[in-house]
């Protein structure tokens, strides 16, 4: 960030209005110079502030929303490499492949474990948000098909996944209601795919071919067309290569203010393991080092609620721990004899 808080706050109106969801002008410019807010929330600001501010005052890492009601994920807009810094700010999105491949009964399997791995926990529910919808068979029909089965029986965020273009058209066309993340852009198919994108107003992955070089010029030429909604795949799918890949791109946006690599980044985990087990490791890891969609071949509780635990726990902010509502609680069907347990909430006073 360039400009300091007090610098932004004189180029604002200065009217205290709350228009932009914070009480006082200087404290939207304090977001802004942190990059928790964009400029565009104050409907106020002059033509010629909007010229000063608009690219030093976005968030190093853009923030957006896969899927619509419930289960609307949002990713990007973290601020910081490290959790102790301040806090991380958007938990990633856990997603299970379904493919046209599959018959019913998987399929169907898939949607009951989703809605059955739901927790609650220090008064939250935990839970995966998104589905990952992949054409096996070039069918645009059967690919659409099995998307709306699966988003109308679960209302997950939907992931769809595709090599060919004319099949990800048919089913944007049909799904640009539920605000799907469109997978992916490549360097053949990245002017087809930005223009369904920016018709659709769907949020667009960008895949790589293991270079990062090969991530920046896609998110340049497709941001050069007006896209700004993007996620980035680097195709690598080596865990160090990954792990270290994701380093650099959150150093680059944060440190550097790199635009091009200052977007939230997919995991594959689903091809980064043999099994489901891997599957979970690999994705535990990117849970802490900067994976903003964490994608896996199935939905199963052994390797789903560990996920979960890890995230609540790495995406709390330190400076307001975890704490349940004090009250008295039943457990089972106590009566006079029953036993009584004691607790308190507890953090040590780290800040």
């Amino acid at each position: 960030m360039g400009l300091t808080g007090i610098a932004i706050f004189k180029l604002l109106p200065k009217t205290n209005c709350g228009d932009c969801g914070v009480p006082t002008c200087l404290a939207f410019a304090m977001n802004l110079a942190a990059g928790k807010a964009e400029l565009s929330a104050c409907p106020h600001v002059s033509d010629a502030a909007k010229e000063l501010l608009a690219a030093d005052s976005a968030p190093p890492i853009r923030p957006l929303t896969i899927g619509a009601g419930e289960y609307a994920v949002k990713v990007g807009g973290e601020t910081v490499m490290f959790r102790h810094e301040k806090t991380f700010i958007n938990p990633p999105g856990i997603a299970a492949v379904v493919s046209t491949s599959e018959d019913d009964a998987s399929v169907n399997g898939k949607i009951e474990r989703f809605k059955a791995c739901q927790y609650d926990r220090v008064g939250l529910n935990l839970r995966p948000e998104m589905f990952a919808i992949k054409d096996a068979s070039g069918d645009a029909a059967k690919f659409t098909a099995l998307a709306k089965k699966v988003v109308d029986a679960s209302g997950a965020a939907l992931i769809l996944m595709s090599d060919k273009v004319d099949v990800l058209k048919t089913a944007v066309g049909e799904l640009k209601d539920k605000k799907p993340l469109i997978y992916a852009a490549t360097a053949a198919n990245a002017d087809e795919l930005g223009a369904l994108a920016k018709e659709a107003a769907c949020p667009l992955a960008v895949k790589g071919d293991g270079s990062l070089d090969g991530v920046i010029a896609l998110t340049e030429k497709l941001t050069g067309m007006g896209i700004q909604d993007l996620v980035i795949d680097t195709g690598s799918r080596e865990l160090k290569k990954a792990f270290e890949e994701q380093i650099v791109i959150r150093r680059a946006a944060l440190r550097e203010r790199f635009r091009p690599l200052g977007f939230p980044t997919i995991i594959m985990a689903n091809e980064m393991g043999k099994d489901l087990m891997e599957e979970s490791i690999v994705a535990g890891t990117f849970v802490a080092k900067y994976g903003a969609i964490l994608v896996l071949s199935d939905v199963q509780a052994h390797s789903v609620f560990p996920l979960l635990l890890e995230r609540l726990n790495i995406y709390t902010d330190p400076q307001r721990p975890m704490t349940a509502e004090q009250g008295i609680y039943p457990i089972g069907n106590p009566d006079e004899n029953a036993p009584v347990l004691v607790t308190c909430n507890f953090s040590l006073p780290y800040f």
